[in-house]
């Protein structure tokens, strides 16, 4: 599955929601495109005061912090 991980840099919420998605079940499955939002004027509006924001290639569904591995694998079933 893909997804895009719109981040920041030096983002600490960031580095827990990595942290999260590294433990869900499969995760070494997905496909994981880390976005930072400075790189992209249109992803800065939509992300930039959300980030961490997980979103699926396939659904569009998108995810934001504050989430749990719990959450995140829901998400993703």
């Amino acid at each position: 599955m893909k997804v895009q991980f719109f981040t920041g840099l030096q983002c600490s919420l960031c580095d827990l929601a990595q942290h999260a998605l590294s433990q869900v079940k499969g995760a070494e499955k997905l496909e994981v495109e880390m976005c930072n939002v400075r790189d992209n004027t249109d992803w800065y509006h939509l992300y930039c005061a959300r980030i961490p924001v997980l979103k699926r290639a396939d659904t569009g569904q998108e995810i934001g912090w504050p989430f749990t591995t719990d959450d995140l694998e829901t998400f993703f079933q």
